[in-house]
């Protein structure tokens, strides 16, 4: 997995061990992964903007906000994910890709926490819960 930060010289650990925040897009295939600090783009499309990638493209990236301690993960599964025509099933790929996905990312680059989906994109896992 390919890690590239914005701006080019950020320390993750000296960021992380300072309490702040980062946010980070991660390529569905797993093969890149951007980071910043989350006051330097606020939102997952503009940190791909300022990365030179089209921010239109921001449903092809698993996207978190994480500290040393807790990642909350962005929990959107896009309509065509893996091109999966029935809703349950692209869902539950989605989130079982998502959590192998991001749990690499996070051994990567020397993070072991938890990964959390917020209340506010739980409307998925619900319709998962309840068709299965």
């Amino acid at each position: 997995m390919l890690i590239i930060t914005y701006p080019e010289n950020i320390d993750i650990n000296s960021t992380l061990q300072a309490g702040d925040m980062l946010i980070a897009v991660i390529s569905f295939d797993g093969t890149r992964a951007i980071i910043s600090h989350i006051d330097e783009c606020m939102e997952h499309h503009i940190l791909l903007s300022k990365a030179g990638l089209p921010s239109l493209d921001i449903d092809k990236y698993f996207r978190i906000v994480f500290d040393r301690e807790n990642a909350d993960w962005t929990f959107v599964c896009p309509l065509d994910y893996k091109n999966i025509t029935d809703k349950t099933r692209r869902i539950t790929a989605f989130y079982k890709d998502g959590f192998d996905t991001i749990s690499a990312f996070m051994a990567k680059i020397g993070l072991f926490i938890g990964i959390k989906i917020p209340k506010r994109y739980s409307r998925h896992i619900n319709e998962m819960k309840e068709n299965t």
